[in-house]
């Protein structure tokens, strides 16, 4: 792996712990000027989040300007449709894992989304790191470099595996490792099939900033759906009791 790939992971390792001495700070600092301590967290996240797409971005700056978009099957029309394909396919591998997980009797809801959505409930800008720059550096570092590099030594399957697993449980939410890593395996082929880890990076951006914007406007309504499914589901599982 490059030298440059192994800082970006450290970068990105560093990001996600960063908070456990950084929200503590910031919650003494807002209470010591008499502002609220509950939005430590959301301005924390875009800070550390901001800081380290900026870093990733500078290292990788020599890489992408050396990637054009005119290499024979990547032109920009290949790239667009592969990119709207792609979203309707991260669609369909969330909701196919979501049936399955249904089947085997695992909570409908994710308590990660939950979480995501009451910091964007306490501070809505919080949404730019959640479905722009969260996703932005999650395919560079699970898909362009760790997928990446496992690519190189075994196949598709057991590299988009190992990397799905991997990016499912960063998202600290193992219940739902199978949705995490269906979305996983599609963006990986998004990336071998085109080459161009923009056009993952675009299906992941909109499907995250879907998912947040329906949940946020119909939250009501699919709480009642996901009490209504479960109700069904324990009536049916009754009868192999």
């Amino acid at each position: 792996m490059k030298r440059e790939f192994w800082i970006i992971l450290i970068v990105y390792i560093a990001m996600q712990l960063s908070g456990i001495a950084g929200i503590p700070v910031l919650m003494f600092v807002f209470g010591f000027l008499g502002k609220d301590v509950g939005l430590a967290v959301p301005i924390w996240l875009i800070f550390s989040f901001t800081v380290a797409l900026i870093i990733i971005l500078f290292i990788l700056r020599k890489e992408m300007g050396a990637t054009g978009l005119n290499e024979r099957g990547n032109s920009a029309g290949f790239l667009i449709k592969w990119s709207i394909l792609g979203f309707f396919m991260a669609l369909f591998a969330q909701y196919l894992a979501a049936i399955i997980e249904s089947m085997l009797g695992i909570k409908m809801g994710s308590e990660n989304t939950e979480q995501i959505l009451s910091i964007i409930e306490t501070f809505p800008l919080a949404i730019l790191v959640t479905s722009i720059v969260g996703p932005i550096l999650e395919e560079i570092v699970f898909r362009k470099i760790i997928f990446g590099a496992l690519y190189k030594r075994f196949n598709f399957f057991i590299s988009a595996l190992i990397s799905s697993l991997i990016f499912a449980l960063v998202h600290m939410d193992p219940a739902h490792i199978l949705i995490y890593s269906g979305m996983g395996f599609t963006f990986a082929f998004l990336y071998v099939k085109t080459k161009r880890i923009i056009v993952p990076i675009f299906a992941h951006v909109a499907m995250n900033t879907m998912v947040v914007l329906v949940q946020s406007v119909y939250k009501d309504d699919i709480e009642r759906l996901m009490r209504e499914a479960e109700a069904i589901q324990n009536f049916i599982g009754g009868f192999f009791l």
